[in-house]
């Protein structure tokens, strides 16, 4: 009996030192790729139905604790290798222990690297929004991610993605941050996309927000949270863009069933000693924040807060990541 309970004893002893060096492990970069029957591009037909991803898996990793999953949409001529260290996201990551999904755009699929948010099979939820949705399941099952927190980001038309991604996948996307981008069908075609950027939707986002909250099968609809960022300073993507973001939204969430969206229950506005100042608007639901709107004063197409060494990236802006943070914690 004795021998036995040594030999229990030893195991326990080896399985503790195991897990306690995976703690101790750096967090690291992965790749891996993922493809779906349903991502074929029309902008792009000759172009396979996959793409490559990286994954950051965070300092002290385990699969015995289910961690959340950020994904980061990155945007035109931007890699995930640049997006990541943009938003310097794997020291936060080690800090919040988040893994991290950064899904590669193929230059075949488009000669600027953009995610084709404009395309009509990607903006009802087929192609390259189809192809990320794969990725998420692939991610979230190898890394034992936790499920009901998956929150996607992105930056231009890896926002507008991200927007796509929300109304067309509420089952895998708890909330979005949209940073300088663009509503789900905000372009009546691919030819209409610069002119949409410039000038705002040439379509009735807010009804194309209402008819995917009543497609979906769920009882009751679910919802997914929205955190839109945008510059005053942006000449890439009209800031109306982001208002349309917020009607649209606000009706996918069932939040006000106007045409335009109702002005906002709470508004604060922050500035920080060398950095820009912004407005923050929320609209609540039961009491917590469902859509938040932050407009950050001087701000061109960038991503708030990251680093200088990019050229979509601003440091005087409020980090965007740290906003991301606040929103997630507030938001139901």
């Amino acid at each position: 009996m004795r021998a036995l309970w040594l030999r229990v004893k030893a195991f326990v002893a080896r399985l503790w030192a195991r897990l306690f060096r995976r703690e101790l492990a750096p967090g690291r970069f992965e790749i891996g790729r993922a493809e779906s029957w349903r991502g074929y591009v029309t902008t792009a037909p000759s172009v396979p139905p996959e793409r490559d991803y990286l994954v950051y898996v965070p300092r002290g990793w385990s699969r015995w604790r289910r961690a959340r999953l950020l994904v980061l949409c990155h945007g035109c001529r931007q890699t995930p290798e640049d997006f990541a260290t943009l938003t310097r996201i794997a020291a936060r990551a080690d800090r919040d222990g988040t893994l991290v999904l950064l899904p590669r755009q193929a230059t075949r699929a488009n000669a600027w690297g953009c995610w084709n948010w404009f395309e009509s099979n990607t903006e009802h939820g087929a192609g390259e929004a189809a192809i990320v949705a794969a990725q998420i399941v692939a991610v979230r099952r190898r890394y034992r991610a936790r499920r009901e927190r998956v929150w996607v980001a992105g930056l231009s038309a890896g926002g507008a993605l991200a927007a796509v991604l929300a109304l067309r996948h509420p089952r895998l996307v708890r909330g979005v941050l949209v940073h300088s981008g663009l509503a789900c069908g905000a372009a009546a075609s691919p030819a209409r996309a610069l002119a949409v950027m410039k000038h705002g939707p040439d379509t009735d986002v807010g009804t194309i927000g209402a008819n995917a909250r009543a497609a979906q099968r769920d009882d009751p609809p679910l919802a997914v949270a929205l955190l839109a960022i945008d510059g005053t300073r942006d000449d890439v993507v009209a800031p109306a863009n982001g208002n349309a973001l917020v009607e649209q939204f606000l009706r996918f969430n069932g939040r006000d069933d106007s045409a335009s969206p109702p002005p906002p229950d709470a508004s604060s506005s922050a500035s920080e000693p060398d950095r820009y100042a912004s407005r923050t608007d929320d609209w609540t639901s039961a009491g917590k924040p469902v859509v938040r709107h932050v407009v950050v004063d001087g701000l061109a197409h960038a991503w708030s807060g990251g680093d200088a060494m990019f050229d979509y990236a601003d440091p005087r802006g409020p980090d965007a990541l740290d906003l991301l943070a606040r929103f997630i914690a507030e938001s139901p």
